[in-house]
């Protein structure tokens, strides 16, 4: 899919936008339900962005995700519900305007080429890591949302089981969308999210992946009580 040169970025706290992933927006400030209608009836295409932590102002970060509106529901008090589908990773650059809304120039970020036989061997630590969470009862911060059925506005995103997520995450072979989908799906920190974000090497995202996922595993109370 060809993006456009310059893109409006909406500027969030705590989301991550991963390529391939999908992402559940509820829309209510005045500025980001300007940006909605002009997207829906432009290109559909967006920027989610996180904050930059203790900044003053509302600086996004530098690397974001660019991703296309797939549903957007409108209600009446003029808030809606949409679900972006990422798209790629972006790296933000010049300024194009402020306001009604911020936009913003981009630069794809494309996934270098990478060692197969490293990062299946890295996947399938993921893998073994993600089924010890589910043993331990931790569970998934961030819902999967269905393309195909988006649930009720208003209301969460259909739930899905620790058995079904492991078994969907287990069937994807591809090491890069891997790596994004479980960061998505798993990681709770939104530091973390971002690291793994800006992370273009897969064997290096990879690696920083199963970190994480090692340190909230030793961190958890069963864990400890076993004296793992």
């Amino acid at each position: 899919m060809n993006l456009p040169d310059e893109v409006p970025v909406m500027t969030l706290p705590n989301a991550t936008l991963f390529p391939q992933a999908l992402l559940p927006l509820y829309i209510f400030e005045t500025r980001y339900r300007q940006m909605l209608a002009d997207a829906l009836h432009g290109n559909r295409i967006l920027s989610v962005a996180m904050r930059k932590p203790n900044s003053s102002r509302e600086t996004p970060t530098e690397i974001a995700g660019v991703g296309l509106i797939r549903v957007s529901v409108a209600h009446k008090d003029s808030t809606s519900h949409l679900i972006l589908q990422g798209l790629t990773r972006v790296k933000l650059g010049k300024v194009v305007k402020y306001r009604p809304y911020r936009v913003q120039k981009i630069e794809p970020l494309p996934t270098p080429p990478s060692n197969d036989t490293k990062t299946g061997e890295l996947l399938v630590t993921v893998r073994e890591l993600l089924k010890e969470r589910v043993m331990l009862g931790m569970p998934f911060p961030f819902p999967f949302v269905s393309q195909a059925k988006p649930g009720v506005p208003g209301q969460p995103p259909p739930a899905f089981s620790a058995k079904e997520v492991i078994g969907y995450l287990d069937s994807i072979n591809d090491p890069d969308q891997a790596a994004d989908l479980v960061s998505c799906a798993v990681l709770a920190g939104a530091e973390d999210r971002q690291t793994i974000l800006e992370t273009l090497d897969v064997e290096a995202r990879l690696r920083q992946l199963a970190q994480f996922l090692l340190r909230d595993i030793k961190t958890h109370p069963k864990r400890k009580k076993r004296g793992g």
